[in-house]
């Protein structure tokens, strides 16, 4: 980034970092709430941090998707579910700029501030095609930050009565008067992201409301006629992690911050020795540090060189879409494995409830078993493609 994008880049940054303080306060009504409070998507508004990678050309800041990453880590350190609610919802603008142009002026010419929610659950729905659309229905689960929502992203696999069609995996653009909101959010972590399931009975979709998965897979996409911007040929379930890794590791370094600075002050209470000076909270530290700047250096990176391998026409092939899908589960697994190891080596003081390492804690691995971070189906998702075998990720 050079000149007037690096300046506005380093702006929506100080803009994050300076409702740190605010967002922490409030993480524990955040909680109780289990949805974000008013006052705090009124924050993440007047900041433009939903609008981080909308287009420029309804007034989004069309910022490298990096950004991605970088405004999540910063909110993440003062409340996970805060900053995946931020990640979630305004990715869901940068993905709407590959739609056509009508399902953008649709939803922007009525409020470019409108939400967009989402669940890439694609075999919660089923889509049927008819004339000048898709009839939709289905039951779709962890729809992140929906009752703040205009409109919902709900993926679906599409049937054919003809079976030489194949499957194909669809997107559809979604109004919320035609979805049901279940309240079924009552987890572990993440407890403030009101992250419930929403019901489609049988909704008609425009045909311009739905956008292949195959057109997203890199290269122009139907919104590049007005959004030519490389942002907008991203291979979007590639990168898919990246949209969410910011959150583990700004959590994971909130925790590590917590930790040195009880350290420095606290006493053991078991022989009153100062915590600080004992070798195996030195080693616990550099530990915990270097998985989390680790996780950092290959989320970046892997952002960074897609969008330039993008500006250059580069369309990744399917050993690099897996080797992102590999990365971005490895380095949250690397900030969950930094967040428990600080909490085993908090002892008895990490179980209060009073304090926010618990929550960290439940925040970490509830990240962590999304399924975007599950090592296990990326890793060997990645060894198949390796070894020469197809990819068993239809998305990619």
């Amino acid at each position: 980034m050079e000149g007037d994008a690096s300046r506005a880049f380093a702006d929506m940054l100080a803009r994050a970092r300076a409702l740190i303080p605010r967002l922490r306060d409030r993480a524990a009504r955040t909680e109780e709430l289990r949805r974000l409070p008013p006052e705090t998507e009124r924050d993440l508004h007047d900041a433009g941090l939903f609008r981080i990678v909308q287009p420029r050309r309804v007034g989004g800041a069309e910022l490298d998707y990096v950004a991605l990453v970088d405004c999540a880590e910063l909110l993440g350190r003062a409340d996970a579910s805060v900053a995946w609610n931020l990640a979630n919802l305004a990715s869901h603008h940068w993905m709407l700029g590959m739609f056509a142009k009508h399902a953008q002026d649709l939803v922007w010419d009525e409020d470019p501030d409108a939400l967009i929610a989402s669940s890439f659950i694609f075999p919660a729905g089923r889509a049927r095609k008819v004339d000048g659309g898709y009839r939709l229905r289905g039951s779709w689960p962890f729809s992140s930050g929906v009752a703040s929502c205009e409109w919902n992203m709900l993926a679906s696999v599409v049937s054919s009565d003809d079976e030489a069609d194949g499957i194909e995996y669809r997107i559809f653009l979604v109004h919320k008067n035609d979805y049901k909101i279940l309240d079924t959010w009552n987890a572990a972590g993440l407890r403030g992201t009101g992250s419930n399931d929403v019901e489609v009975k049988d909704a008609f979709v425009p045909e311009q409301l739905t956008v292949a998965v195959n057109d997203l897979a890199g290269g122009p996409t139907p919104g590049s006629v007005v959004n030519p911007n490389a942002l907008y040929a991203l291979p979007v379930f590639s990168l898919f992690p990246f949209v969410l890794s910011g959150v583990a590791l700004g959590n994971a370094q909130a925790c590590l911050d917590d930790y040195v600075d009880v350290a420095r002050h606290r006493a053991s209470t078991y022989n009153r020795k100062k915590l600080g000076d004992l070798q195996s909270t030195q080693i616990k530290i550099a530990e915990a540090s270097a998985k989390i700047d680790a996780a950092r250096l290959i989320m970046r990176s892997n952002c960074i060189e897609a969008i330039v391998d993008t500006r250059r026409g580069l369309i990744p092939d399917m050993a690099a879409k897996t080797r992102s899908r590999r990365d971005g589960a490895y380095c949250v697994n690397l900030c969950t494995e930094a967040v428990s190891l600080l909490f085993s080596a908090s002892g008895a003081r990490g179980l209060f409830t009073t304090g926010v390492l618990q929550r960290q804690f439940r925040d970490a691995h509830a990240i962590n078993s999304h399924i975007a971070f599950n090592f296990d189906a990326a890793g060997t998702n990645y060894g198949r493609v390796a070894l020469g075998l197809p990819s068993e990720n239809l998305t990619l």
